[in-house]
């Protein structure tokens, strides 16, 4: 079968799963070559998620139906751990996905503590923060107490699992119920982590928390800063991109946590961009404002969107962040897309308007027709 197009294409096909094959192969497990084959004849009308769980079904069908002979196998199959030596977006290789939801499937009821064992040596290869998540539904406490053991893990990948795998909004994840108090102290075990793949995954879940409890991670943040354990540079980092959110919707605490003062006075605030504007245009939408004091400034603009029950909800985008200087006149402009093909995001025709926000505050606004 040869590569196509698709994202599911280009991560399971003949080639990534004769990869995976191989492994057990060279360990005298199975076949290499049947097992392709079996595998890769399913794949035409299966997607992503269904060639993950395709192949762990397959290799239900070649391992060893005892689970720690089957374990066994995994281990004297896998390849050698990712380089400990990189730092950062070191995800591993995704045709290994299908032996975390095997373990899923086969061991997460007799053999809890042996499977969280196979999952700590495979998120080595390849990240396990999806299967993880079964194992905290299954058992939640002793899923947990697993977690905090990894925090000193050597590996920065098993690390990592401990913060991704414990997200209470993990993107393509199933559900787990946790609370921030039951996550904050695992992030306080790993908040001062000298790896960016570590702490990049710290502060997407403090991102998440922010959704349902901004103070806590305020008050969290503000306690890492005082004990100064993480380097600055990088705490600083973390904070603005544990914040983004907050940032983004003009949270006044988030603002005032990041040095940007929520009502800082402007004057001659204005937004312009063209009053009618066609599907498929891409405008350009321009700011002009004038600081009446110093200080840091970030800005913004929002869109409020058509939606397809005649009501209108608001989409921010970032314009730039700036070092604001009392009475000096700042003019910003950036094209923006309204692509009605985009996936991502639907756009509707109708009324539509735009403001210029700054340090979380509107002080412009500017209506405009989308046809």
């Amino acid at each position: 079968m040869a590569k196509g197009d698709s994202l599911a294409d280009q991560l399971f096909n003949h080639d990534t799963v004769a990869t995976l094959a191989n492994g057990f192969e060279a360990a005298g497990v199975f076949q290499a070559a049947p097992f392709v084959d079996a595998v890769t004849q399913g794949f035409p009308a299966l997607e992503l998620k269904a060639r993950i769980n395709h192949i762990a079904m397959h290799l239900e069908q070649v391992l060893p139906q005892d689970f720690t002979a089957a374990s066994q196998a995994i281990l004297a199959a896998l390849p050698a751990p990712l380089d400990p030596n990189l730092k950062d977006n070191d995800f591993g290789h995704f045709i290994y996905a299908p032996l975390g939801v095997y373990v899923e499937n086969q061991g997460i009821t007799d053999h809890f503590e042996s499977s969280l064992d196979l999952l700590e040596a495979i998120t080595q290869r390849f990240s396990m923060e999806f299967s993880l998540r079964a194992f905290l539904n299954h058992n939640q406490g002793a899923t947990l107490e697993r977690v905090h053991h990894w925090t000193t893990h050597q590996s920065y990948h098993v690390r990592r699992l401990a913060s991704e795998g414990t997200r209470p909004k993990l993107p393509w994840g199933q559900n787990v119920g946790l609370t921030h108090d039951e996550t904050l102290p695992i992030l306080d075990a790993l908040h001062a982590d000298e790896t960016r793949f570590v702490t990049r995954s710290i502060a997407n879940h403090l991102n998440d928390i922010t959704k349902t409890a901004p103070v806590a991670v305020l008050e969290r943040l503000a306690a890492w800063e005082k004990s100064g354990e993480q380097r600055a540079p990088e705490l600083t980092w973390m904070r603005k991109h544990a914040l983004r959110t907050l940032i983004k919707s003009g949270h006044k605490g988030a603002m005032a946590h990041l040095g940007y003062a929520p009502d800082v006075k402007i004057d001659a605030a204005s937004i312009t961009c063209p009053t009618e504007v066609a599907m498929g245009d891409k405008p350009q939408i321009a700011v002009a404002f004038t600081p009446k004091e110093d200080g840091p400034l970030i800005v913004d603009y929002v869109i409020d969107f058509m939606k397809s029950n005649g009501k209108t909800a608001p989409k921010v985008f970032k314009l730039k962040a700036i070092q604001g200087k009392a009475n000096v006149k700042v003019s910003l402009q950036k094209a923006h897309h309204f692509d009605p093909t985009a996936t991502t995001f639907k756009i509707y025709a109708g009324a539509h308007a735009a403001h210029l926000q700054i340090n979380g505050r509107i002080v412009a606004s500017h209506a405009f027709h989308l046809a």
